[in-house]
């Protein structure tokens, strides 16, 4: 059985992350549409609701990018919530109400989104006797941990132009000696700590009522974490960095099938062995944060448990690395060790070598498959006869096209193995692969939101190695109460027919 046992019981949940919400301040938040989202599920029969990361995003605006592993993203406050809170006048959020609703434009919200929670924490810093004080307060002292740290690294980011920490003045980029110069950025870095208040305020009441509404919610955590970030900056003794700072190596995954090049991600590596003598000190304060946030937490890139791709870091492409041995079980013993039934799902997707498959197993822990790989291949894996029963299904992840995309683009050979497979006609690819998932053998199947409205390739969240123009997909109020209208009582009745 493994390690850990029965992590997961049999379900159905909705992939969606917050960004994507209906709202008129530009960009998906923790308001009124994502209390009405969990409406939605409930009705629907859905027991989960899983999200990409909802850490502070930097260029390029992926989650999988963050400024932080513990710090949440401002950009999802609700300002309507300021607003009935006496932070924020109806008027501020005015600039805000022009951006597109259709897409997250990400530069205008630089633009605008700032200056106005900028004037929310202006008002609550002259207003002693504000409701939110108390709890504030209580906030930044039990989040004193990694807050101080993200806090005084946005500041002084801030403060160089928002370029990256390896090319701020010598004593700034040292964390132990930029310490020193911590009380010249007070205001800035009281400000940050606000902003984490705030979204942290906004998420425990959503992630309460979710619970209320008996809905979970998965959660999502890089195994690597940005260069550019306050855990890289203030903890360069966790990573392979060498005397000035900078990476030894970087992670990626070497040349395969899909890219002659490999993939070079560009992360700092972990330094494995200070990880083991601090006995996975940094993991076990990250997962504790995580499993407060959410009740199940997805890992990527689980295969960089067994080995790791080590490229060195003056490389231009992933060719030249070679794999180095990760902590393997040891890590996922000192994870037991504090707790005992941690509810993780592992990303083992892709090709895996029996030494990965042989540590997933001796976990116990679920892995993930994705019925977009199954088609065409006569022995996938992940065609449904095949399945892991502890597992978890998707039609297709973030990083995929819509399942509509993807069967358009497919050789005429790989959707007739489609059809034959299912018995269907291909005229409502998502639908099939839906019904197909609530009828798989595997313990949770999860269905992206794009599926559950049928739509094309234009509403893609992610398109790996695609520098631009990710994370801007958004659905509408009124898609939302067409699907709550016309589905919500047959995917009931799918959950109902295959025990979900």
């Amino acid at each position: 059985m493994g390690l850990f046992k029965g992590i997961i019981e049999r379900g159905c949940g909705v992939l969606l992350h917050p960004t994507c919400l209906p709202s008129t301040q530009g960009i998906g938040s923790l308001g009124e549409q994502a209390y009405a989202f969990i409406d939605f599920l409930e009705k629907a029969g859905f027991g989960y609701w899983q999200i990409c990361p909802l850490c502070p995003t930097s260029y390029g605006d992926s989650p999988y990018q963050g400024l932080s592993a513990f710090a949440g993203n401002p950009y999802l406050i609700d300002l309507q919530t300021l607003v009935n809170d006496d932070l924020l006048a109806q008027n501020d959020l005015l600039p805000l109400n022009q951006l597109s609703t259709k897409r997250v434009e990400y530069g205008y919200l630089w633009e605008h989104f700032w200056p106005v929670l900028e004037k929310a924490y202006k008002v609550f810093s002259t207003a002693s006797n504000h409701p939110y004080r108390t709890p504030y307060e209580t906030f930044k002292r039990e989040q004193s941990q990694w807050l101080d740290d993200y806090a005084a690294f946005v500041a002084i980011k801030q403060s160089n132009g928002l370029r990256c920490w390896q090319d701020w003045p010598v004593q700034l980029r040292d964390y132990a000696k930029s310490k020193k110069s911590w009380t010249k950025f007070d205001d800035s870095m009281e400000k940050q700590k606000f902003y984490q208040f705030l979204f942290f305020h906004q998420w425990e009441k959503l992630h309460a009522y979710a619970k209320r509404k008996n809905i979970k919610i998965i959660g999502d955590i890089p195994i690597f974490v940005s260069l550019d970030s306050a855990d890289v900056w203030a903890n360069p003794k966790l990573f392979s960095l060498d005397k000035d700072l900078h990476p030894k190596c970087v992670a990626g995954v070497p040349p395969d099938y899909f890219s002659e090049d490999g993939q070079l991600w560009g992360n700092p590596l972990f330094d494995w062995q200070t990880h083991r003598i601090q006995k996975y000190a940094w993991w076990i304060d990250r997962l504790s944060s995580s499993f407060k946030l959410y009740d199940m937490v997805r890992i990527d890139h689980f295969r960089g448990f067994e080995s790791y791709w080590s490229i060195p870091a003056e490389s231009k492409t992933a060719k030249t690395g070679k794999w180095e041995k990760g902590p393997g079980m040891a890590f996922f013993e000192a994870i037991k060790n504090v707790f005992p039934e941690a509810p993780i799902i592992l990303e083992d997707l892709g090709i895996a070598t029996p030494e990965v498959n042989a540590l997933k197993e001796a976990t116990g822990l679920p892995g993930m498959a994705v019925l977009q790989f199954a088609f065409g291949d006569p022995d996938s894996a992940y065609l449904p006869h095949n399945l892991d029963k502890n597992s978890v299904l998707y039609p297709g992840t973030h990083d995929n096209d819509t399942s509509t995309g993807w069967y358009q683009s497919l050789p005429e050979s790989a959707r007739d193995h489609f059809r034959r497979y299912l018995r269907v006609n291909g005229h409502e690819v998502s639908w099939d692969l839906i019904r197909t998932g609530y009828a798989s053998t595997s313990k949770l199947f999860i269905v992206a939101m794009q599926d559950l409205l049928s739509l094309g390739s234009d509403a893609r969240m992610n398109t790996p190695g695609k520098p631009s123009g990710n994370w801007q997909w958004r659905f509408s109020n009124e898609q939302l109460l067409k699907l709550n209208r016309e589905s919500s009582a047959y995917l009931r009745q799918l959950k109902d027919l295959y025990i979900r």
